[in-house]
């Protein structure tokens, strides 16, 4: 049984998401993933493609961006994305970090990027944010690497996802020998 304080939260909860879906504030998310959707192993990413990291910086620039800690501290310097609004989840209350928005519960970060344009919000990962977001995602930008590669974190399977549609999927590219194609998904 739920004390009185937790269902207040609950359904406190579950009125920010009815009212972001209602306002169709939904965000996008924004990944590059291996066969397997694999998207990091050992805090790093797993791939260095400079026309994935240039499509990343001109789909962002000037965007708002929501990311873990872990994706954060993995930045050069574990400093903020420029020219973006950085948001962080994380459950360390008393973290601070220059030029961040932080956050300790997804119900304050919708109700902070609600202030925005739905179509000025990424979910940049890692991969528990992926997934504790997706359910307000109605759009995924996704760089297939077509290589497997060892990894310890993962994206959910888009393709198998009966949620996701493929809309569409540009050629094949290759980069020093890595194939990897741009990959738009929708919600159904």
């Amino acid at each position: 049984m739920l004390s009185f304080t937790a269902v207040k939260i609950q359904r406190n909860f579950e009125l920010i998401i009815s009212n972001f879906k209602e306002r169709n504030d939904i965000m996008k998310m924004i990944v590059c993933v291996s066969e397997d959707f694999g998207i990091g192993n050992n805090g790093d990413l797993l791939f260095s493609l400079p026309p994935d990291m240039k499509f990343f910086r001109e789909t962002t620039l000037g965007k708002v961006v929501v990311m873990g800690r872990g994706t954060l501290d993995s930045f050069p310097g574990g400093k903020a994305l420029k020219n973006r609004t950085n948001v962080v989840l994380t459950r360390d209350v008393n973290f601070e970090r220059e030029n961040t928005e932080v956050f300790n519960t997804k119900e304050d970060i919708l109700q902070y990027v609600s202030r925005f344009d739905s179509d000025d919000v990424y979910i940049i990962g890692g991969a528990q944010i992926y997934e504790l977001f997706r359910d307000v995602c109605d759009e995924a930008l996704v760089t297939k690497v077509y290589k497997s590669v060892p990894c310890d974190a993962y994206f959910f399977d888009i393709d198998k996802d009966p949620d996701w549609h493929l809309a569409d999927c540009g050629e094949r590219l290759n980069h020093e020998g890595t194939e990897f194609a741009f990959c738009r998904y929708t919600r159904v």
